[in-house]
Formats: C-alpha cells, sequence, structure tokens
C-alpha cells in the first residue's frame, strides 16, 4: 500500500521544485506534517566530535536554510539536523528556476546560489530555541559579492557559536563563483587558521566548551587535493569533515535525460559513487580518529551503512527526502537495526571502515 506521501507526491512534482519545497517548509512550520514513532536503539547511539548523537542519521544544509523548522525535522527522527548555509548578509541567490529534479535518476541539480536571510534573522530563530533539546549545527557561507570571504566565515563563527550545536564551514558549493578555490592551497590555510583561532577565543572569552568545527569539501576532488586537504585539517586542528556536497560532474546521467544539462550541483544517488570514493580516500588519508560525515546518495538503510563502512561516523541525507518523504528517516533507522539483528553486530561503529578498500578501488565512477 503506498504511504500518504507516495500518494501526495504526484501532485507535488507538477509543482515547480522550490515552490514545493517552501510548502513542504510551511507545512511544518505549522505542524501539518505529525510527529512519528521514532525506533530507538541504543545500539545506534555515537559519539562523534565530542558530542553524543542519539543515532548517526542527519538532515543535510540545504533544506532548512535558515533555521526554520530544525526542531520538526528532528521529530521526523534525525539524530541531528543541520541548518544552512547561513551567510552574513541576506542574499537571493541565482535567478529561477534554479531547482530541477531528475525523478528517473532519483537526483536534482540545484543552482540556488546561497539564497538565505543573513546571520541575524537566522541567529534569532536559533536563540528562541537554544534551550531546547536536540543536536543542530549551523553551516556558515560567504556572501558572493563579499570583498572578503574569510571574514565571512569568521563572522559566521563569531555569531552563531552560542546556539550551535556544530559549525560546519562550506567552501564547496558550486553555485558560488570562486568559493571552491578556498579548498587548496595558502587560502585554505589562512581559513582554517582564521576559523580556529574565532573558534577558540570565542571559548576563552565565555569560558565555554569548544563547539566542533567541521569543514564541507566538495566531490570533485583529485587524490592530490585529497592528501592536500588532509594534511591541512590535521595541521589546523579541525574537528571533522563532511563529504561531500553536489557534483558538477554528470557521470551516469543518460544523455537522453530532461534537465541533464542544466547548471549547477548534481545530488542524490547520481552521486553516490563518487561521494563514497572521497569519503574512503579521506578515511584512509587522515585515519581512524578523524570525525567523518558521508553525504550524498543516501535514501535508504543499505546506502546509510554503506557509507558508514566506507569510513563514515555520521551520515546525512536531503535530496533523499525529495523522493522517499518524511517517514523516510525512520525507514532508514529501523531498516540499519534489522541489518544489525540479521548480522549479529553489537554496535554500528563495529562497521566502520570495513569496506574502505573496496570503495577506493571502485573509483569515482567517471
Amino acid at each position: 500500500m503506498k504511504s500518504l506521501y507516495g500518494l501526495a507526491r504526484p501532485l507535488l512534482f507538477r509543482l515547480d521544485a522550490e515552490k514545493a519545497h517552501a510548502l513542504s517548509i510551511a507545512a511544518l512550520r505549522n505542524g501539518v506534517i505529525p510527529r512519528v514513532d521514532i525506533p530507538v536503539d541504543a545500539r545506534l547511539r555515537v559519539k562523534v566530535a565530542g558530542i553524543f548523537f542519539p543515532n548517526p542519521l542527519g538532515l543535510a544544509a540545504g533544506y532548512d536554510k535558515n533555521g526554520e523548522v530544525p526542531d520538526a525535522m528532528l521529530r521526523l527522527g534525525f539524530g541531528f539536523v543541520e541548518v544552512g548555509t547561513v551567510t552574513p548578509l541576506p542574499q537571493a541567490g541565482n535567478e529561477k528556476p534554479r531547482i530541477f529534479r531528475l525523478p528517473k535518476a532519483g537526483g536534482v541539480i540545484n543552482r540556488l546560489g546561497f539564497n538565505n536571510d543573513g546571520h541575524a534573522d537566522t541567529f534569532e530563530r536559533l536563540q528562541a530555541r537554544a534551550r531546547k533539546a536536540g543536536i543542530v549545527g549551523v553551516n556558515i557561507g560567504a556572501n558572493k559579492e563579499s570583498p572578503d570571504r574569510i571574514k565571512d566565515y569568521v563572522d559566521g563563527i563569531n555569531r552563531f557559536e552560542p546556539v550551535a550545536s556544530y559549525l560546519t564551514v562550506n567552501i564547496s558549493s558550486p553555485n558560488t563563483p570562486g568559493l571552491r578555490t578556498l579548498q587548496t592551497g595558502e587560502d585554505l590555510d589562512r581559513l582554517l587558521d582564521s576559523v580556529i583561532a574565532a573558534r577558540n577565543g570565542f571559548a576563552a572569552l565565555t569560558a565555554s566548551a569548544r563547539k566542533p568545527v567541521f569543514l564541507k569539501v566538495a566531490p570533485d576532488l583529485q587524490r592530490e587535493d585529497i592528501a592536500e586537504i588532509a594534511r591541512a585539517v590535521a595541521r589546523h586542528g579541525i574537528d571533522g569533515l563532511i563529504v561531500s556536497n553536489t557534483t558538477l560532474s554528470r557521470a551516469g546521467l543518460t544523455t537522453t535525460l530532461e534537465h541533464r544539462n542544466e547548471a549547477g550541483g548534481l545530488s542524490g544517488r547520481p552521486l553516490w559513487q563518487r561521494s563514497t570514493y572521497v569519503l574512503a580516500a579521506f578515511r584512509r588519508a587522515l585515519g581512524p580518529d578523524m570525525a567523518l560525515i558521508g553525504v550524498g546518495g543516501v535514501d535508504s538503510a543499505k546506502a546509510a551503512i554503506a557509507k558508514i563502512e566506507a569510513g563514515a561516523d555520521l551520515v546525512q541525507l536531503y535530496t533523499g527526502l525529495v523522493y522517499g518523504g518524511p517517514r523516510l528517516p525512520t525507514k532508514i533507522l529501523k531498516g540499519m537495526s534489522h541489518f544489525m539483528d540479521l548480522n549479529g553486530i553489537g554496535h554500528i561503529n563495529d562497521v566502520r571502515d570495513r569496506r574502505i578498500d573496496e570503495f577506493i578501488a571502485a573509483g569515482p565512477g567517471d
């Protein structure tokens, strides 16, 4: 029997993708989507970067850009939610239409361009929920026209450290021209040095615990880029990596697929192999202690478990919700528990890293 979302999806897919997304945010904000029965399994609880997560499944940045519905998303079963990307000043982003569904491939192409309400409004919303339970991270970015992008990231650390469970430095979006140049060389060193100094300075000034800082990277990295980033994050004391953002590659998409040639980043199932290869390569480069969050193509328990087998401590999804609907998180969690039951696994950490060699050997899928 089809779920309610399965019945409603054809109607939603008749709407422009961005309008459908806004409708889902409004529904969550107004309590239209009811709370689900969240499975609780102690074998799924994990400690990563000093934070205890009730389960390893998170909502990736991009869905709740302005921090409007983090608690509603937690009530769907996510172990943590990441809001943003948020820039210091509000910005409209790129011209519409700018989101394109690829149903036959299970993917989405977007060229949003960090559209968001800016630091002030998002901070106000998160400050209002600061005493609520639940892990909510904040993904920070730089304004398109900023004269000093590194300062934008420092401002993001300083603004959101009081209200975020962790902070993510997003330098991997393909939709802000020149942003990905911050992933390598002297620019990367200056960025990491600056954001860690800001984080440490805030903690010292307020006598509070340091919030973890993660770096979100692109999947379109060469082997030498992975090695360089790995050395930099280890050198500067970054707490972990989020692997990965959307890809510019169209590998695996048939030439006749509608919207295939739209500009922007590709997410969802077509990103699976490339993002998982890069994840495994980072785990190999960084060793067992660095926190890694795997993103890209997670739409089932099988996919989530495979990310962990490739080296992830936590996993995130977003595009999977477009096709799987609001009950997808609990479906994945139940599937993960069932997998452990069948295989006699005592804790989800026990499967981490066991397929690294396999995913590296498979390559990025080009």
